[in-house]
């Protein structure tokens, strides 16, 4: 039966990692299903149900029903999206807030449920909006009547970078979008589905936290998110000490968590079961005797277990444990006590079953990998210690070991999913798991519905608990070793790793010497360093940043970025969202010239969030000093004759005059740092924002040779105030690329623009239609990749580029 679950994970998989949702993939895999129920009986009959054919029957027929099955679940969510014929039109929707409400500045984003539209205007029935003059007291269950504009999910494209258009698909969204105006609402409090239902007692318990808690509370929205699961409160700062330290996991609603609840319930639920909750006297006959205490307190485990999920959004961790509590239940109410590994397994399927999107998110495997580690570490058959002391010490070693085992087993999926994994992550763990498990937990879970008289107190003591381990996790996070980051590992080195991982945690039979070989098949993931650009030649990537400017160069020892991208509404960034993943992915651990072209906020609202994570040697931007974007950290000028070599590739600066650079009194398009790459052979211009009269002004006064470009990042993303036929004429390069953001505001690139690059011959590139494009020389020649083009996924729209 394992095999078989197994086999639904892995079709789970094969199925995401389609280009298209697959129709005749789906023919093969039907025929596949049916070559193994054939086998299945062909073994079967022959006696030998353990034979290598009915394991590998077994195998495929859980993955052609896993596949099946998560295609036809896609297909359903992709027929739910907004058609593009809708997009970016005025829509008058009627229906409920069904989500909790996240806070932006201003305004606020949310689930919407759907109940009406316009005839003949399909919308999906669940969307996200964002509203900028959204009231306080926006909560689930209100109904509103909007006028909205709405686009299909889509998110950025870019080498290791978050997919939101994924996560949307995940989540059942069929659209996003904003709110334009409100034409009637709140109205009658819509308490119709459970669900809503749940969200509104989310929400009030995350105002209940909020309103007892004294105002600006540090460490509120940790409390918050660990008891409805909410983390979108937690300050970057916060996140970026917790992911140092390897303790994320416990800020949210996790296994231990709800085990944790779980437990409890079952023990009172068993004392007051075997008391006939005090009415033992007036019963004819006592609960006990109609129902054992001890299957009504594993019923009264999973109900506790499944409430508190709900309350937290079920997500990855809390369905698995809820899963995996309701099997071991099951098992346990027929007395009966299956080996770990099939419990873990049921619980894989019955999560994919319910969402087979999961199988791609990060949380799914840490999750039942951390499990996996903890049974197999648990597994070890020791002689019980006897006397208190003796018990204790027992303990302490036994969990100590089982932190070390999940620290260690952890490494290979941790460097996979995130390119880094913290040194001191059992330390900080074996401090901060008693603490936020044992104490804030419970406390914030009672000062959420405890009366206001107690809640304070309980509440600003797990609040104060919190500020203390902080400043602990500060103190073990501060040496620049707390943390090794890897580039990207392939799969052979992924699979030795978890080879490595497998020998290192064997039984102590197996001999130290022995298990010591697994750190030899670690290493080479632990080293990795990504691909290397060969001696005279350079790498450049133009990020898919929405409307805004990252480029990434490199050469075989230097790096250097030009631009950090928009920040955003939410507080983010590009610098932290899509620069700072790309670069630990490819290995990049500092870079040797950070140039800001201009001050606008799409070109420098990610530069901080850049030199907060990243060591930056030398810093030059046209940007007044002290620009508020730009930090306190001291900049240079860059100014046109500006010029260095790296490994045989030239790095010149054209633009702007010495004078002119950094001068406030000059518009800032036209100060805009133009930066020019070439090798020799092949070259690369940078352009910022210049407009016609700075382009005029280049082609006249620079030599053909310096002006003349293989690639061009396309001035102002297109705009109608550049990109003149002279400039064209004068760069002729053999491509453009224009990076911008889809259905932006501005319009870009404008049509004539669009149509003048294609009528000089010019391979155009957008990078709302391409992701992330990437330029590599080799030799003579070069190559552009187009991420999604490169990277098909049946969510992912990917039209024919370059055009």
């Amino acid at each position: 039966m394992r095999l078989i679950l197994l086999g639904f994970v892995a079709g789970c998989w094969t199925l995401q990692r389609q280009g298209a949702v697959p129709t005749a993939g789906m023919l093969a895999m039907a025929a596949l299903l049916l070559t193994a129920l054939i086998a299945l009986a062909v073994a079967r009959l022959a006696h030998r149900p353990a034979s290598w054919l009915a394991r590998g029957a077994a195998v495929l027929l859980g993955l052609a029903v896993g596949f099946c099955w998560s295609a036809w679940r896609a297909q359903l969510r992709m027929d739910d999206w907004l058609a593009t014929r809708h997009e970016a039109r005025d829509i008058e929707v009627t229906g409920v807030v069904s989500g909790l409400p996240a806070e932006l500045a201003p305004g606020a984003r949310f689930a919407f449920t759907v109940e009406a539209a316009p005839r003949g205007e399909r919308v999906p029935d669940r969307i996200v909006l964002n509203w900028r003059e959204a009231p306080a007291a926006l909560r689930p269950g209100q109904r509103y009547a909007f006028t909205v504009r709405l686009r299909r999910p889509r998110g950025l494209a870019n080498p290791y970078g978050f997919d939101y258009a994924y996560w949307l698909l995940e989540q059942g969204y069929g659209a996003t979008g904003y709110v334009r105006s409100v034409r009637n609402g709140p109205l009658e409090a819509a308490g119709e589905r459970l669900a809503w239902r749940i969200e509104a007692q989310r929400a009030s318990l995350r105002d209940r936290i909020r309103a007892v808690l004294p105002p600006g509370a540090r460490f509120g929205p940790v409390l918050v998110a660990l008891v409805v699961g909410d983390q979108r409160g937690i300050d970057s700062e916060d996140w970026l000490l917790f992911n140092r330290t390897g303790t994320g996991h416990l800020i949210s609603i996790s296994g231990l968590h709800i085990t944790m609840i779980a437990g409890l319930a079952a023990a009172l639920m068993r004392w007051a079961w075997r008391h006939s909750f005090g009415l033992g006297r007036r019963l004819r006959r006592p609960l006990p005797l109609r129902c054992p205490a001890r299957q009504a307190g594993l019923v009264a485990a999973v109900l506790a277990g499944l409430g508190y999920g709900l309350i937290a959004g079920l997500q990855i961790p809390a369905l698995r444990t809820v899963a995996m509590l309701s099997i071991a239940a099951l098992a346990a109410w027929g007395a009966r006590t299956p080996p770990a590994s099939m419990v873990l397994a049921w619980a894989a399927f019955v999560a994919l079953l319910l969402d087979p999107w999961a199988v791609l998110l990060p949380g799914f495997w840490l999750s039942f990998g951390a499990v996996g580690v903890i049974f197999l570490a648990a597994a070890r058959a020791e002689t019980p210690a006897r006397g208190f002391w003796p018990r204790v010490r027992a303990a302490l070693a036994a969990a100590a070991r089982t932190q070390w085992a999940v620290t260690l087993g952890l490494v290979p999926l941790t460097l996979l999913l995130f390119r880094q994994f913290s040194v001191i992550s059992p330390l900080a763990n074996a401090i901060a798991i008693p603490v936020v498990s044992m104490l804030v937990t419970p406390l914030a879970l009672l000062g959420a519905v405890m009366p206001s008289i107690l809640a304070g107190p309980l509440l600003a003591i797990a609040h104060q608990a919190l500020a203390w381990l902080a400043v602990l996790l500060r103190w073990l996070a501060s040496p620049e070793w707390a943390v090794w980051e890897t580039a990207q590992s392939g799969a052979l080195e992924t699979a030795l790793a978890l080879l490595g991982t497998l020998v290192l945690l064997a039984p102590p039979a197996f001999g130290l010497r022995t298990r010591l070989h697994g750190l030899l098949l670690i290493l080479p993931m632990v080293l990795a360093r990504g691909d290397e650009v060969a001696s005279g030649e350079f790498r450049a990537v133009m990020l898919d940043v929405g409307q805004g400017t990252a480029v990434l160069v490199q050469t075989r020892t230097h790096a250097l970025l030009y631009d950090a991208g928009p920040a955003y509404a939410s507080g983010g960034s590009a610098g932290a969202q899509v620069v700072m993943p790309y670069l630990r992915a490819a290995g990049v651990r500092k870079l040797d010239h950070l140039m800001v072209s201009h001050e606008d906020i799409d070109h420098a609202g990610g530069a901080r969030h850049v030199m907060e994570a990243v060591t930056v040697d030398a810093r030059s931007t046209a940007a007044p000093a002290g620009h508020e974007l730009l930090g306190k950290t001291e900049w240079r000028a860059c100014g046109a004759g500006q010029h260095w070599e790296w490994d045989g590739v030239q790095f010149t600066v054209l633009h702007p005059a010495a004078e002119q650079s950094r001068d406030a009194a000059v518009a800032s398009n036209a100060r805009s740092c133009v930066l020019r790459v070439d090798n020799g052979r092949r070259s690369l211009l940078l352009t910022g924002d210049i407009g016609r009269e700075e382009e005029r002004e280049l082609a006249g006064r620079l030599p053909a040779a310096l002006a003349r470009a293989d690639v061009l990042v396309v001035p102002h993303h297109g705009s109608g105030t550049s990109s003149s036929p002279e400039w064209l004429a004068a760069v002729s390069p053999d491509a453009a690329v224009f990076q911008l953001g889809y259905l932006n505001r501005y319009k870009h690139p404008r049509a004539e623009v669009w149509e003048r690059y294609g009528n000089a011959g010019i391979q155009r590139y957008r990078t709302d239609e391409t992701g992330a494009v990437t330029m590599d020389t080799h030799g003579e020649g070069y190559s552009l990749e187009a991420f999604r083009q490169v990277e098909r996924r049946y969510w992912r729209d990917a039209p024919e580029a370059p055009r």
